[in-house]
């Protein structure tokens, strides 16, 4: 619960009561913006206010202290990086493992060990499968016949394949929980929105490259769902 609490606290200060000119204001003045002391100040009181006792303040000040450290580290390395997500996610993920930490100190080893024999370890593998493993087996598979398609049309960097990971995972998900008729549901959304595309460009091959790409990619997923199923403990 207080590591829930701290979690609560850290997603309130950071995403819901951080305006977008606080954000700005500390990635032009760094250490000398008076927002990243306010933000910091927030997260303290945040934290105080959803704890509600004063016993656990050694925590805080960690997590107060530490908060600052990251978010100072984080906008000096932003420069550095040509992707902003890359510096955003790395701060998130340290901001967790402190709360992690410091909430579980006492026995973090033990804890730790318990939550890895907790993790489904063969569901994490279809996962990952489904994702770019899956996206590199059909660009493959479909490689011949992408050569022979006209691209008459300027398209978002790599839309397709994260469009194919999405749609493989739902499709996962779904088999798992055993919704078969939601994966018919995605197809036809998936149609819909394909729909007017293709009528507009008149382009059988295009038309025969999407649907079988759509079904080998749906295909991989059903076939990871049913084997994850068959071999799960």
């Amino acid at each position: 619960m207080l590591f829930t609490k701290l979690l609560l606290a850290h997603l309130i200060g950071d995403f819901l009561v951080q305006p977008q000119r606080w954000v700005i204001h500390k990635e032009s003045n760094r250490i000398t913006s008076r927002y990243l002391y306010l933000h910091i100040l927030l997260h303290a009181v945040l934290m105080l206010l959803l704890v509600w006792d004063l016993s656990y303040w050694r925590i805080i000040v960690v997590i107060t202290v530490s908060h600052y450290m990251v978010d100072l580290a984080k906008l000096y390395a932003n420069p550095l990086f040509k992707n902003k997500a890359v510096p955003f996610f790395i701060d998130q993920v340290l901001h967790v493992i402190v709360l992690y930490v410091c909430v579980y100190h006492e026995n973090l080893y033990g804890h730790t060990m318990g939550l890895l024999q907790l993790v489904d370890w063969p569901l994490v593998t279809a996962v990952i499968f489904v994702g770019y493993p899956a996206a590199i087996i059909m660009g493959m598979l479909l490689e011949g016949m992408s050569r022979k398609i006209e691209i008459d049309h300027k398209s978002l960097p790599n839309a397709g394949k994260y469009i194919g990971i999405i749609e493989r995972l739902f499709v996962l998900v779904f088999i798992i929980l055993g919704r078969w008729e939601a994966i018919g549901l995605l197809i036809t959304a998936k149609s819909v929105f394909r729909f007017n595309d293709l009528k507009e460009r008149n382009n059988r091959k295009l038309t025969e490259y999407i649907l079988i790409g759509t079904l080998l990619s749906f295909g991989l997923a059903i076939i990871t769902g049913i084997v994850y199923i068959a071999f799960k403990p």
